[in-house]
C-alpha cells in the first residue's frame, strides 16, 4: 500500500498536487480553509474531505502544505500535534521563513522539509516540472519516492531555507527575462510590429542565445575572470543610454532597464570597466551589518 498524504491547501497548485497523488495511488486526504474547495477531489477522484486541519494531519504519515502565504502555515499549524508526522511545506516563503517554520514544527514533534516548486499546476506530474527541497535529510530520503510523483526532486541540503532560496533566484531570473521581454514587446508595438511574427522570429531566438553565455559567466564568478571580456561594461554603459533614450522617444517607460543602466555605470566607476558581466553580481550584494 502506498503512503497515505494529506494535502492542506486546495488552491490552484494544492488542488493539482492532490491528483497527482491520487492518480498514483496514494490514499489521500484533503483540506482547505474555505469548505467544499475543488470538490471532484472527493466526489470523483476518491480524495477523503477532513472537516479540520488537525483531523488532516492525523490522517497520514506526510503532510504536504500548499497554502498562500507563510501566515497561513503559521497560522493552520500553530497549536495541533504534529508527532509522528512529516510535514513538507510548498507554500512559497523565504529562507528566513522557512526556518523558521522548521523550528516550530520540529518543536511540535514533526520532521519538516521544505519545498520550492517550480512549474505550474498544469506542470505537476509532468516531466518538466521540478521541486527544490531542503531539511531534514532523512525525512526526505523516506518520502523522496512519493514526493516524485508530483514533479522531479531536487535536494538542495539540509539548511530549510535553501530550498526557498534556490526558488526565489530562479524566479528573480524569470522575471527580469520577462521583464526585458515585455519592454521589448511594448517598443515594437509603438510602430504596430505584429508581437508574435516578432517574437518567434527574433526575440525567442535571441534571447536563447544570450542564455548561452550564462555558464562563462557563472565560471568567471567561481573562478575569477577570464583574461579579456567578451564584451567590456565601459563599452556596454557608453551604449546602454541609447535604449533609455529610444524608448522614451517611442513613448516607453524605461523603467524596467534603468536599474541596469545604473550598474553598468556603478561598475566602471569601481574600476571594472575592463571587465564582463559577472563583475556586477558583487555589486549587488549588501555589506553584511
Amino acid at each position: 500500500m502506498k503512503t497515505p498524504v494529506t494535502v492542506l491547501g486546495l488552491g490552484a497548485m494544492g488542488t493539482a498536487l492532490a491528483r497527482a497523488f491520487l492518480a498514483a495511488g496514494h490514499p489521500t486526504t484533503v483540506w482547505n480553509r474555505t469548505p467544499g474547495r475543488s470538490p471532484e477531489l472527493d466526489t470523483e477522484l476518491g480524495a477523503i474531505r477532513a472537516a479540520t486541519a488537525a483531523e488532516a494531519i492525523a490522517a497520514s504519515p506526510l503532510v504536504v502544505v500548499c497554502l498562500l502565504v507563510d501566515d497561513t502555515v503559521r497560522s493552520t499549524l500553530d497549536g495541533i500535534d504534529l508527532t509522528g508526522t512529516t510535514i513538507v511545506n510548498l507554500t512559497n516563503s523565504t529562507p528566513g521563513q522557512a526556518r523558521a517554520t522548521a523550528e516550530r514544527v520540529a518543536t511540535a514533534g514533526a520532521q519538516y522539509v521544505d519545498g520550492g516548486i517550480m512549474a505550474v499546476p498544469a506542470m505537476i506530474g509532468g516531466p518538466a516540472a521540478f521541486i527544490f527541497y531542503s531539511g531534514v535529510p532523512e525525512a526526505f530520503e523516506q518520502h523522496r519516492a512519493d514526493l516524485s510523483v508530483l514533479a522531479r526532486p531536487e535536494y538542495v541540503g539540509a539548511d530549510p531555507g535553501l530550498a526557498a532560496l534556490y526558488d526565489i533566484a530562479l524566479l528573480s531570473a524569470m522575471y527580469g527575462m520577462f521583464g526585458g521581454a515585455q519592454h521589448a514587446l511594448a517598443l515594437i508595438g509603438t510602430e504596430n510590429v505584429p508581437a508574435e511574427p516578432f517574437t518567434e522570429r527574433f526575440l525567442l531566438p535571441w534571447l536563447t542565445a544570450m542564455l548561452g553565455s550564462l555558464p562563462r559567466i557563472a565560471k568567471d564568478l567561481d573562478n575569477g575572470p577570464s583574461d579579456t571580456a567578451g564584451s567590456n561594461l565601459e563599452m556596454q554603459a557608453a551604449a546602454f543610454d541609447n535604449l533609455t533614450d529610444a524608448s522614451r522617444a517611442q513613448g516607453v517607460d524605461p523603467m524596467l532597464l534603468e536599474p541596469m543602466g545604473g550598474l553598468l555605470r556603478k561598475a566602471v566607476a569601481a574600476g571594472h570597466g575592463d571587465a564582463d558581466l559577472a563583475a556586477l553580481i558583487g555589486l549587488l550584494r549588501i555589506p553584511a551589518v
